[in-house]
């Protein structure tokens, strides 16, 4: 299963269904996407747990005024398609998308605000809108 599109997917079903707090499988991918979540603020925390000793994630979403923080999310790469995007690039999409776009680069998960001031390009896997 993709894992990207797992926590994705979650985290967006729960935030529909006004949930405070979301439960994952573990995945260094899916940490470091919720790490960066976290940094932009969309998610509050994101805590690694073991439950019938297997690790999971649990992640807790941000409520302003009763409304969730994640209302739209859009995954642009999958398993089937993988869509890359250069240095150069980045800025054009950060701007035509009008949402946060979030980059597997070579350097780690980051936001394409960051990827373009490193000056580096990467993986885009999704795009989330608050």
């Amino acid at each position: 299963m993709y894992q990207v599109a797992n926590l994705i997917t979650t985290i967006k079903n729960s935030a529909a269904a006004r949930r405070r707090t979301a439960t994952v499988p573990y995945s260094n991918m899916s940490r470091n996407i919720g790490q960066v979540l976290v940094k932009e603020g969309f998610l509050t925390s994101i805590k690694e747990d073991t439950v019938d000793k297997r690790r999971v994630l649990v992640v807790t979403l941000k409520f302003t005024k009763r409304m969730p923080a994640v209302r739209d999310v859009k995954i642009v790469s999958k398993p089937s398609l993988r869509v890359y995007a250069s240095s150069k690039k980045v800025h054009e999409v950060k701007i035509s998308a009008r949402h946060k776009v979030i980059l597997s680069t070579n350097k780690g998960i980051m936001e394409a605000g960051a990827a373009q001031k490193e000056g580096i390009g990467g993986e885009i896997l999704f795009t989330i809108n608050s």
